[in-house]
């Protein structure tokens, strides 16, 4: 089996930022939380954000506004309208129908673009919309956790990443590849 990540791996840039910026023309107030968002972002593109921190400081604020905005789920395929775009060439080269995609990223907007590239194998981040709250953030460790979860007798043959975040991930894959904008490298 293939694994892939998403952002900056097949996706050209981070879909959940993409996301803030696409709701932030749609909702001015979203303003306020600019500097949490790129906080956020940084010491995750760094390695700083912890599980932890993530989930309590930044995930729940999230969660929160797409739980309180009924209209969330109505322009997902909106914003992949404007967005497939950033799905970098070199994907469908190398697609199988078996690849599965593990992502930070929340399932409800894989959901749309796996469904759009034909993707059948897809694990995100699960909000519990009912109880207003993350129930999986898919991030590092936490990948391996839910890998096995889903798919327990499975090997990961090539996994494609842009980010030393997967580490967990790479210690269970044969093959690694580190993508860089359009530039892959095996790494292992």
């Amino acid at each position: 089996m293939n694994v892939y990540d998403f952002d900056n791996t097949i996706y050209d840039g981070e879909s959940a930022f993409d996301f803030f910026k696409f709701f932030l023309k749609k909702d001015k107030k979203l303003i306020r939380f600019l500097p949490a968002v790129v906080t956020a972002f940084t010491k995750y593109k760094f390695g700083a954000l912890s599980i932890e921190e993530a989930i309590n400081k930044y995930g729940q604020r999230a969660v929160d506004y797409y739980v309180e905005n009924p209209q969330f789920h109505g322009c997902i395929p909106e914003f992949w309208d404007k967005y497939q775009k950033n799905i970098k060439p070199f994907y469908e080269a190398v697609r199988k129908d078996d690849d599965l995609i593990l992502s930070c990223s929340p399932e409800i907007s894989l959901e749309e673009i796996c469904k759009r590239l034909n993707i059948k194998n897809y694990i995100g981040t699960l909000i519990n919309e009912e109880e207003a709250k993350i129930e999986r953030l898919c991030l590092r460790e936490n990948k391996v956790k839910a890998f096995f979860e889903k798919y327990p007798d499975a090997q990961i043959d090539d996994l494609y990443t842009d980010s030393f975040n997967d580490k967990p991930l790479m210690d269970i894959s044969k093959n690694v590849y580190l993508v860089k904008g359009n530039k892959i490298k095996k790494i292992k």
